[in-house]
This record gives C-alpha cells, structure tokens and sequence, in this order.
C-alpha cells in the first residue's frame, strides 16, 4: 500500500513588508501575520504556507514576481539546508537595516521606550570571521551543521562564515572517522562515541582542535593526531573532550590533551588572551573591538573610576578598560574563566584589575556591603538577560553610569524597563553587527541616572586593603557540585557537603545538618565524595 503523499499548503501572493526576529519576511492575510522565508521587505513573492496556527502562519518564498533591488543570489550550496545563515539571499546594507531595526522594534514593543538605535556598526569583512566552528556529527559520519529547526545533521565540507582551517580540520577528523569506524554519538539512544567536533582558530593562524566525545577516550588517538597534523600545519594542540550525559550539551565536563597545548593565544584590542576550549570568547574579533570601543565610549573613563564588570568571562571587557580606569573589578561565576582572567592579567602587566568567583547578584551584593560604590557598572549577561535581584542590586549600588552589552535584544528591552522604574534611564543605543549573515545582533546600551543626588554620601576604599578572598568562601552548594562534577564526575548532594563543610567548622545551618526526626537515620558522605568536596573547598579558599 502507497504512503499517502503529503498535501501542500495553499499558494497565496502577499508582500512583504518587514522582518521577523529570527530574519523571515512579515507580510500579512486577512489581517493575520504571515512569516516568510526567503522574503524580502517590498517584494511581491508567491507564499506556499506551510503551516497555520492561531495566531501566526508560516511560509517560505516559492516565487519572488517583484524582486527587491537587495535580493543576492545565494552564493553557499547549504544555504537552503542549513539552519545558520538567515540573511545570504539580500545585501548586507539590508541585512543591516533589518537588524538595527529589530533592536529598535524590541526595545520600543517589548519595552515600551523611546530609545532610538543610533547606529549599527556593520564588518568590513561579513565572511570568514568566526574564529570557533562547533560541528555537530551522526551517523555516515556526517560532520556539519543541523538543518533549520532540527537536529538532522548536514553534511557541510565548508562554510564560509568559518575558517579555512576549520573546514581541513573538520575534513580531517571525518576521514579518521571513516578509516577506523568511529561511531557517531546517537542522542536518542544516548549511543555513539563523537558528538561534536570542535575547533578555535586565532589571528596569528594557530587553529585547536577538540573531539568531543561520549566517553573517557577514543580508538587510534595517535592516528587522530597525525591527521590532522597533516591537514592543519597551523595546528598548536589536539584535546579531547568528555561528555557522557544523555543531552545535547556540547561542551564537556573534562578534558585530557592528546598532543601539542590544551589552549590557544589570541590577541584582542592589544591585549594578549590564553583561551582554553571551554573559555567564553566573542567569535568575532574584529567587530569585538569594535563593540569594546562603544563601551569605553559609553562608560566615559578619565582614568579614576572604579568599574565593576559583572558576567566578566575571562576578563576581556574589563581588562580593555582598565587602562582608561582607576580600577576594574571583574566578577563571573565560572572558576575556570576567573583564573584565566586572572592570568590574562598578569600577563598583560594590569595591576588595576581584580577578579573573583561568584554569581552576578551574590557578588553585587557582597561588594555593596564591602562599601563599594563604583563609578561604571558594566554587565554583559547570556542570552536569558539579567535575573529581577541583580538589576535591584546593581542600581541599589548608585553608579554614574551602567553600560549594558546585550546579545538579545528582547531580553534587553525588558532589562531596561527594571532600570527604568529604579530610576536609570537608557540614553544611547548602538547595535554592532558580531555575526553577519545570521539573526543574531550585539547591542551596547547607556544607563544613567541623571543628576547624582547631592544627599548621598561616598564611600572611599583602597583595592589593596580589600580582602578578595572573602567573596570565595560564600561559594555557593551549586558552584561546589559544578567543581566537584567537572573534576571528578561525581555528584554530591547538599547534605553531604554540609557535612564536610562541619566537619573543617564552617557553620551550617541546622536544616541541612540535623535529620528532621530524633530517630532518623543520617547518610554519611563516603570518603571518595569527601575528598572532592574537600578539594573543591580548598579551591574556592574557603579551607
């Protein structure tokens, strides 16, 4: 019996007349908003819908009858597989325009503010600029990118928003793949050795490769690192990552060198930068400085202020101000990240600048009850923004200006609201362009208060007199189950580390250490969990 043939939507005519978030065409039926792919604002396209939901309906251009004067032919053989580029069938000055203006449109429907977006600073170069190529890889093996919406993977031999050396490395690992019969990782059935390949290129012409697996190694490693290699001469190191949780993480949670460095050196805004495979770097390095420059310009440095920059990563933002800065303080909840950026620090001769371990509102507060009353406020959160607490804890802190580094403008607009009802108001608003030819879109935003009210008083502090080690000892039970986890891959519960916190006599709370019956029975922590406890103590300076 023959499988019953799927019915294609209806063929309509609309027009189209802007852009969605994600970089679809918006034109409109009946009143109803229709999202189309591949349109362009002012063409007359023939629209096959594809799906029509309540609210919404869904279609891509089947036939463009009145070409816009921006439409490009696409000049990447993936481009109508691929879910990666958004923007390759219009001219980049279009892209832009549709990009600068969805940052004004978040900011005016979602925030309700009358913020204009002054500019978007756009590349000189919209191709070959990401310096990290993530290939996820399944069964043929296909190593590429996922297919728009999906988790099918495509097989792509080059893209050309990543490098050149990206694209031998990626070819490389395939054909050692597919000469010792390497599996592919399964996500449905958790099954499968290689689940990403991974690789970090600088400007200098060094590339870092990293295999990323669902295991604690992988057959032939001496042959994997002879061919790449020879593909690669710019390679400085070979790692392998180790991810063995069912999900669809990339990243792992260890790491073992197989040859050369475990990390790669970039310079960024004259700086010097040690980046290992987990290190939160901008892909974009041209346009970081770029964005980095508005920063500075926004947070107007005369060489005295003191500057806290939260969500500091291996210290980038902060340590490219610090030269302009009486002093910069960087806090970020990734231990890793903060003793690169310390280093990073040492290593370029900053002596302003200090960093710590903590989460955004834990630490925000704990310097504002240290007296800390810094001059610039910098915050450059993940995609989800900024939680309730830290935005009250932020402007509880008095600063002249807050700068706000955004990677989505929709969780921006609604930040700008919680300052703006405690009285920090948006001034300027500048969109930099870090990822050409995809949706996405960076944007740096000015707070200020206005007047500094003459009835508060300052509060004058030395750095030096400061005792940073302070902000580690009120790590928090996730932060130490993260460190124990990455390190050992075991799991530790509240309770077990509230025992062996009692036990070096740092006072706990009685709920975590009394069972909540006289006769109840007590789990004691075993000593293998103990001693990574205890290691994890004795990394955030709390033992």
């Amino acid at each position: 019996m023959k499988k019953k043939q799927q019915e294609r939507g209806p063929l309509v005519t609309l027009t189209i007349d802007g852009y969605s978030s994600d970089g679809a065409g918006v034109a409109r039926l009946d009143g109803q908003v229709v999202f189309v792919t591949g349109g362009i604002r002012g063409e007359t396209c023939k629209v096959r819908l594809d799906k029509i939901g309540r609210s919404a309906i869904w279609g891509h251009a089947e036939q463009v009858t009145d070409p816009s004067s921006q439409r490009l032919t696409p000049d990447c053989p993936y481009y109508q597989q691929c879910g990666g580029c958004r923007f390759r069938h219009m001219a980049y000055a279009e892209e832009l325009a549709a990009k600068r203006s969805r940052v004004e449109e978040n900011i005016r429907r979602i925030g309700g503010l009358d913020l204009p977006v002054e500019e978007i600073l756009g590349a000189a170069q919209p191709e070959r600029y990401r310096n990290k190529a993530q290939f996820p890889v399944s069964t043929g093996p296909k190593i590429g990118f996922y297919r728009a919406r999906s988790h099918q993977v495509i097989d792509v031999a080059d893209c050309l928003l990543q490098s050149e050396a990206a694209a031998r490395l990626r070819t490389a690992a395939k054909a050692w793949m597919a000469a010792h019969q390497i599996t592919a990782y399964d996500e449905r059935t958790g099954t499968g050795l290689v689940r990403h390949v991974y690789v970090r290129t600088n400007r200098q012409g060094e590339s870092l490769f990293c295999l990323l697996v669902n295991g604690k190694g992988v057959p032939q490693e001496a042959a994997l690192v002879d061919c790449l290699r020879r593909a690669e001469p710019g390679l400085v190191g070979v790692v392998l990552g180790v991810n063995e949780k069912k999900n669809n993480v990339i990243l792992g949670d260890r790491y073992r060198t197989l040859w050369g460095q475990g990390f790669l050196m970039d310079t960024l805004c004259g700086l010097s930068f040690r980046l290992s495979v987990p290190s939160f770097y901008q892909i974009n390095p041209d346009q970081t400085e770029i964005l980095y420059r508005k920063a500075a310009e926004y947070a107007e440095l005369t060489g005295g202020e003191t500057v806290l920059d939260l969500y500091c990563g291996i210290g980038t933002i902060g340590l490219t101000m610090a030269r302009q800065a009486g002093a910069v303080i960087g806090a970020e909840v990734v231990p890793e990240a903060v003793e690169d950026a310390k280093e990073n620090a040492k290593r370029n001769g900053i002596l302003n600048a200090r960093f710590f371990c903590g989460d955004a509102g834990e630490a925000a507060r704990r310097l504002a009850a240290e007296g800390l009353r810094p001059d610039v406020i910098c915050v450059d959160p993940p995609r989800k923004g900024l939680a309730p607490d830290v935005v009250e804890t932020v402007a509880a802190m008095g600063p002249k200006r807050i700068v706000y580094v955004s990677c989505d403008p929709a969780t921006l607009a609604r930040d700008l609201v919680r300052f703006d009802a405690l009285g920090y108001h948006p001034q300027q608003a500048t969109a930099v362009d870090l990822f050409p030819r995809t949706a996405h879109v960076e944007t740096v935003v000015l707070l200020s208060k206005g007047e500094i009210d003459s009835k508060k008083v300052r509060v004058e502090f030395s750095l030096e007199d400061m005792d940073m080690s302070g902000f580690q000892k009120d790590a928090t039970y996730g932060q130490i189950k993260e460190r124990v986890l990455q390190q050992t891959g075991l799991k530790v519960s509240s309770l077990y580390i509230a025992q062996v916190k009692q036990k070096y006599g740092i006072i706990e709370r009685e709920n975590y250490n009394k069972p909540k019956s006289e006769n109840a029975r007590q789990p004691k922590c075993p000593p293998e969990k103990e001693a990574a406890i205890t290691e994890a103590l004795k990394f955030f300076g709390m033992i």
